[in-house]
């Protein structure tokens, strides 16, 4: 199995949301395009939502919901399940995305999935659900299917009848899957070949949206010269936006660049800032340990100071 998929309960790992629901009514969430609702570009009652105007994106597509509008059903169902502009009501939400399901639009199939399997991660109505959203092409729907197939068939068969959802997903713009492609090809998993260039190419797509655990695997390929040309000054770059998004290893791993000066000038105090940072989430190194211990006490105080910097951030 691909690290890339990170779920041994793919249930626990399903992608979701394009966008948090607002903490309060002056915050607007993340705008999905009409296609996600399977409505059209001059859609009243989402050209209402996407202003911000929600309460009458609801009572516009409320009586049209009512006569069996799909995209209405669907815009209902985001509408009440991230509370936007009427109270959040997830009963409310899974009856609309149910009954625009039920005509087969990718996006309620998806949520009423994510519901089902959310409660019952075996619920044979959720992975049909989640299969024909994916089979629709819906991005999110590809990688939760690929991880529900990994799930169900550990080994070779799995992994080839995963692989073509995850590169749909990864074509898409799921981060997660482009993390999961790049595996692939890293480990050379059936049904592809090991394939560095390939795989550095995926790790750069996932990396560039934020991945961290992309941008870690990317700043080691730069700094090793894997899949294409060494470049020390893109390996401390990428390995210190994994550090700042919280990734442990990178942390570590910025911590040596720091002390060695490789992408950047030599700076021992702030190496030794990034590593208090990663023992304070349980990282041990040997050779950073023994950095440590060689600095001197004024120069320990300091890294710790800074350490608690880069933590508040």
């Amino acid at each position: 199995m691909p690290h890339g998929a990170r779920a041994q309960d793919a249930t626990q790992r399903f992608v979701t949301e394009d966008g948090e629901a607002p903490t309060d009514g002056r915050l607007r969430p993340v705008l999905p395009a009409p296609s996600r609702f399977g409505a059209p570009e001059a859609d009243s009652a989402y050209g209402a939502f996407q202003r911000g105007l929600f309460l009458t994106a609801r009572n516009l597509a409320l009586p049209r919901a009512e006569d069996g509008d799909a995209a209405a059903q669907t815009l209902l169902g985001e509408i009440y399940s991230r509370g936007l502009g009427v109270a959040t009501d997830f009963d409310e939400a899974l009856k609309w995305y149910r009954k625009a399901a039920e005509q087969d639009v990718p996006e309620a199939q998806l949520q009423v999935a994510l519901a089902l399997l959310r409660d019952d991660p075996d619920s044979v109505e959720g992975r049909e659900l989640m299969e024909a959203a994916a089979d629709a092409g819906h991005g999110k729907a590809m990688f939760n299917h690929a991880q529900i197939l990994l799930t169900d068939r550990p080994g070779t068969s799995g992994q080839r009848d995963a692989f073509d959802y995850f590169r749909g997903a990864a074509e898409a713009g799921i981060a997660d899957a482009q993390f999961a492609v790049a595996q692939y090809y890293q480990q050379g998993t059936p049904p592809v070949f090991y394939d560095d260039t390939e795989a550095r190419k995926w790790l750069q797509r996932a990396a560039r949206q934020g991945f961290d655990s992309a941008q870690y695997e990317l700043a080691l390929y730069y700094l090793e010269g894997v899949g294409g040309e060494r470049d020390f000054d893109q390996g401390f770059l990428w390995m210190a936006r994994a550090a700042h998004a919280g990734n442990v290893g990178a942390q570590a791993e910025l911590a040596k660049l720091l002390w060695s000066g490789i992408g950047i000038e030599p700076d021992d105090t702030q190496a030794a800032a990034w590593y208090v940072v990663a023992r304070r989430a349980g990282l041990r190194d040997p050779v950073l340990e023994d950095f440590w211990l060689g600095l001197s006490a004024e120069t320990q105080q300091e890294a710790i100071s800074r350490a608690n910097g880069l933590q508040r951030r």
